[in-house]
């Protein structure tokens, strides 16, 4: 029988307020009547034990996922956990864990933290936190790593095939949102912003002066994979290069109260000085308010792949026992009037899926300059980068981790000290094709998906004999359309294999060390920095 952490204890709350009600409060108490009146039947009277709150548990995440992936029902230990995210501080191991079909593996040690002190690695399978075993843990084990600072808990892990044991002290772990920045060639100051928690608007103002006395005279903040978070502060890092007053954003709703206008309140550091806002398809929210801000205002020249496209703004509801709902309250929209969000998660397809906003039915705004920009998926850049984008299959490796376990695989067959020693090779990338090939990779495409139900239907029509030849040939088709997009796809997958590469080696500083002389991205923002004319003709054009 699986341990548990944390048991919720879950109550049905009313709140009555006819400004958030969609229908009358009659109809909402006749409902909660029914199904109180069903739970309790349910528990009193089915042939076997229930277990209450697992069947609340199960009713809740049935009433949420028919909404957004975004609206979401927290316990009191994520909610906790919600605090830690916002205020970018808590007493731990200090290390990023991912936990995955009752696996827990360490993605990250953090530089100088106790679990890089007690020599864990990225790749590293935690077995046991003290003595609970991890695969008996119903819920987040990673919370067990978590405690007072100075106090101790004995990991045990298994690396490579072999099984060890670390003693390991719990310090306070600081998230800076901004982890580095840095002077690049004299001139361009770098800065890299990965979350927008509390921390974010004031680091990135930091950062921003300190390079500026460094003799910074252009600028590149770096939101890429920056998933987003506070809104505030989203507005405030738009605030240090746009003036007092500056709309940045309009949250519209049907609920009145939440239609609101947030403007910049505080006086900017720098109005003028060149800037580029590095994106790809991993930023979001947060982060396409800022880059959209800044686009729409003609204040930077906005450099990589198209955003991922949340025009969604959530916000923390508390309920009993410590416990709370995070809702999906109303759609944001850029200074132009855009509202940037990709999946329309209320009008589904036949299968239940969320339909994307066809290109065809996106619509165009102007900037204050009078440039052209769209709304319906994610912020594009004025500069695209190739390389900057997830294909379908690159996404597919990431999501099955192939990226992440090969670069462990990598770590222990190759060893470098110094930065300058590492290379990557186009035999290096054959071996990555021979990995996935060893470790059974395999990725269903969406033409996959629909001719397989296309199979389906033609045997309920009694077809299936007569189509199955054609079926079998177009999969054999598929089948090495796919093996193609991988080489067809080789730079941006190398980019993440890099990525996580360099880290294992040389921690987050050396791998944004290593992209300010090596990333695609990276050169093109410099590039069209020291472009002055190119850089105006963007902005004008």
């Amino acid at each position: 029988m699986k341990k548990k952490i944390f048991i919720p204890v879950i109550a049905v709350v009313i709140g009555i307020s006819t400004v958030s009600f969609k229908s009358d409060f009659f109809e909402i108490a006749k409902q909660i009547e029914i199904f109180t009146e069903l739970f309790k039947e349910l528990n009193m009277n089915y042939v076997d034990e229930t277990n209450p709150a697992e069947l609340m548990d199960s009713a809740i995440e049935g009433m949420l996922a028919d909404l957004d992936p975004y609206t979401k029902y927290w316990t009191e230990q994520e909610v906790e956990d919600a605090k830690i995210n916002r205020s970018g501080d808590y007493s731990g191991i200090g290390a990023t864990v991912r936990n995955q079909d009752g696996k827990m593996t360490i993605t990250e040690p953090r530089k100088g933290y106790p679990a890089d002190k007690a020599g864990l690695k990225a790749g590293d399978e935690i077995i046991k936190i003290g003595d609970i075993t991890v695969a008996d843990v119903d819920g987040d084990a990673g919370d067990l790593l978590k405690g007072a600072p100075n106090s101790e808990v004995v990991i045990t892990y298994k690396r490579q095939g072999k099984t060890d044991k670390a003693t390991i002290k719990r310090s306070a772990v600081e998230i800076d949102a901004v982890p580095f920045s840095k002077l690049i060639n004299g001139d361009t100051g770098y800065i890299v912003l990965t979350k927008f928690n509390k921390k974010a608007s004031s680091q990135v103002k930091e950062a921003l002066v300190s390079l500026k006395t460094d003799g910074a005279t252009k600028i590149i903040l770096d939101l890429r994979g920056n998933g987003g978070g506070l809104l505030s502060e989203a507005i405030n890092i738009c605030n240090l290069f746009l003036p007092k007053g500056s709309l940045i954003t309009t949250t519209k709703s049907v609920v009145k109260k939440y239609n609101k206008t947030y403007t910049t309140s505080q006086e900017p550091v720098d109005t003028e000085i060149p800037l580029v806002v590095l994106v790809n398809g991993r930023s979001a929210s947060a982060s396409e308010i800022v880059s959209g801000g800044l686009q729409d205002y003609d204040r930077a020249v906005v450099v990589g792949a198209r955003t991922f496209g949340k025009g969604l703004v959530q916000r923390p509801k508390p309920l009993t026992y410590g416990t709370s709902v995070k809702i999906t309250i109303s759609r944001y929209y850029t200074p132009s009037g855009r509202c940037i969000q990709a999946l329309d998660y209320w009008n589904r397809d036949e299968n239940g899926n969320a339909v994307r906003t066809d290109a065809a039915d996106y619509n165009e705004f102007k900037t204050k300059n009078g440039r052209k920009v769209l709304d319906g998926g994610g912020v594009l850049p004025d500069i695209q980068v190739s390389s900057a984008k997830l294909s379908p299959v690159t996404t597919a490796l990431l999501k099955d981790n192939a990226i992440f376990e090969y670069a462990t695989d990598y770590y222990y067959n190759h060893q470098y000290s110094d930065m300058s020693e590492f290379s990557w090779s186009q035999t290096d990338f054959a071996d990555f094709k021979s990995f996935l090939n060893r470790t059974g990779f395999k990725y269903e495409t969406g033409t996959e998906k629909a001719f397989a139900k296309a199979l389906e239907q033609a045997d309920k029509d009694d077809l299936k004999t007569e189509v199955s030849a054609a079926y079998n040939q177009l999969n054999n088709a598929i089948t090495l359309a796919k093996e193609k997009s991988i080489d067809e796809r080789q730079d941006e997958i190398e980019n993440l294999l890099i990525d996580e590469i360099v880290k294992r080696y040389f921690y987050r500083d050396g791998l944004y060390e290593y992209q300010i002389i090596n990333n695609v991205e990276v050169k093109e923002a410099l590039a069209v920095l020291a472009d002055k004319n190119r850089y105006n003709k963007i902005l004008n054009n």
